[in-house]
């Protein structure tokens, strides 16, 4: 068996059908076309596939090389995926000619996978080279930023995107501890978090929020995820939805705050005498925000966390 086949028989996609039944392919809308942000192991995908009429059309992005490997075995004429991250939906659709979508499905977060394999680096549970990349053919890893990263800006990555209050202390054994022996490993990093920490979190091991911020820095998840909403929601055609999963808190407050901005019409100035009916409409409106079931999280409790918020465009289909 593949190592692609292996992933894919241990990773259990999350609000894999209300996620999919939250993007409404009924009707005409069958025939539209809808991008998945994040195959990972195409759950969504292949769900949405069974929904898409035969003119349908999907097209996936993901910047991991494996989710590739699993992607290409999708036999499907309406499906391609793109090896790339979904901030790069601009430039893939005008390459194709496409204007408007029918909806767009952002999985955030990393796979199952990802986190289970030992040489991906993501995980301290076991011993494995400090890497985090999700596209291993591109950019820095962990280890090579942590070797030369100052400790102030150490710290500012720990504090902002892991938000941990003993970022300054983990910082400065960091750098303590590179200048004793290069920090390679996960094990390392997870030993020398643990050290600088001095309370824990119930259930929680100390080195998360610190392995959770360096993973979101090195893969640009954020900034990512902002390009990528602004994007979507360009290209939205009337009634065409936006579902976005997330699985930590400055994820959500994004997508929360990019969609409450959405829904809020534009306030003229009260003294300019406007009719009712002339006042701006708002661009979106809010759908849906859902959690996972009680019996999902007790059989995957990765899942425990996600959070799925649904907009959708305003204004009648052409």
């Amino acid at each position: 068996m593949t190592n692609s086949a292996v992933s894919e028989s241990i990773h259990r996609t999350v609000l894999l059908e209300e996620a999919v039944e939250a993007l409404a392919i009924e009707g005409d809308r069958a025939e539209g076309t809808y991008v998945d942000g994040t195959f990972g192991r195409g759950g969504h995908s292949r769900k949405i596939l069974e929904k898409l009429g035969k003119q349908g059309r999907l097209i996936a992005f993901d910047k991991d090389t494996q989710a590739i490997a699993a992607a290409r075995g999708i036999g499907d004429t309406r499906f391609e995926i793109v090896h790339d991250s979904f901030a790069a939906l601009e430039s893939a659709l005008a390459a194709r000619g496409i204007t408007q979508l029918d909806g767009v499905l952002l999985d955030l977060g990393i796979s199952s996978p990802q986190v289970d394999e030992a040489e991906r680096g993501f995980s301290f549970r076991q011993d494995g080279p400090l890497d985090m990349r999700m596209d291993t053919t591109r950019g820095r890893s962990a280890a090579a930023w942590l070797a030369t990263e100052t400790e102030q800006n150490i710290e500012k990555v720990i504090r902002e995107y892991g938000e941990e209050r003993f970022a300054f202390q983990i910082a400065k054994a960091i750098v303590a501890g590179r200048a004793v022996k290069p920090i390679s490993g996960t094990r390392q990093l997870a030993e020398i978090v643990s050290g600088a920490v001095k309370s824990r979190e119930n259930g929680k091991d100390p080195a998360t929020r610190t392995f959770q911020a360096i993973r979101i820095f090195i893969n640009q998840e954020l900034e990512d995820l902002e390009i990528g909403l602004e994007t979507a929601y360009r290209h939205l055609s009337p009634k065409g939805r936006l579902v976005v999963i997330s699985f930590h808190s400055l994820e959500d407050r994004m997508v929360k705050q990019f969609m409450a901005a959405k829904a809020r019409a534009a306030q003229p100035d009260r003294r300019l005498p406007i009719r009712a009916k002339d006042l701006p409409k708002p661009e979106v409106k809010l759908i849906a925000k859902r959690k996972p079931s009680a019996q999902e999280v007790a059989s995957n409790p990765r899942a425990r966390s996600a959070i799925m918020r649904v907009c959708e465009r305003v204004g009648e289909r052409p």
